[in-house]
């Protein structure tokens, strides 16, 4: 029975589960919408969520520069550090703290800082979509290539 054992395996092992919401944490943090299967939306929400909370946490104190005690450098240093283990690039990493983190600290909001939308199904092998996006922030411009 599977009792307690919450988010779903998706065939894969579990180094391959944790490099694949890094990459969409990463993504979606990135260009700030994405859309993928729906079962991995809804795993990827409380990844997402969870790394979000280390930026909101810190977002005080990234605001006193140089002010700001060693302790304070401490938190905000292990808080990079700690979601640095979901998000992969420099710039994504530095969006949660810089845009992110203080936007959602401002709305005083204790989760639920990303939203679903069920879109359309898959040609190929008709799975259901979902549109993953952080609530209130407007997505990212994707350079023209």
């Amino acid at each position: 029975m599977r009792h307690g054992n919450s988010g779903r395996k998706l065939s894969r092992t579990a180094s391959h589960r944790d490099a694949l919401y890094a990459n969409l944490v990463t993504a979606l943090f990135t260009y700030g919408r994405i859309e993928t299967t729906e079962a991995k939306a809804k795993d990827l929400r409380a990844h997402a969520d969870a790394a979000i909370g280390w930026g909101v946490g810190v977002a005080d104190l990234l605001g006193k520069g140089d002010k700001a005690t060693a302790a304070e450098k401490a938190k905000i240093v292990h808080a990079r550090r700690q979601a640095r283990k979901v998000v992969k690039t420099r710039d994504a990493l530095d969006r949660l703290f810089r845009e992110i983190g203080p936007h959602f600290a401002k709305t005083k909001k204790q989760g639920g800082y990303t939203r679903m939308l069920k879109t359309r199904f898959r040609a190929g092998d008709a799975a259901s979509m979902a549109l993953v996006e952080l609530i209130g922030l407007a997505p990212a411009p994707v350079a023209a290539a």
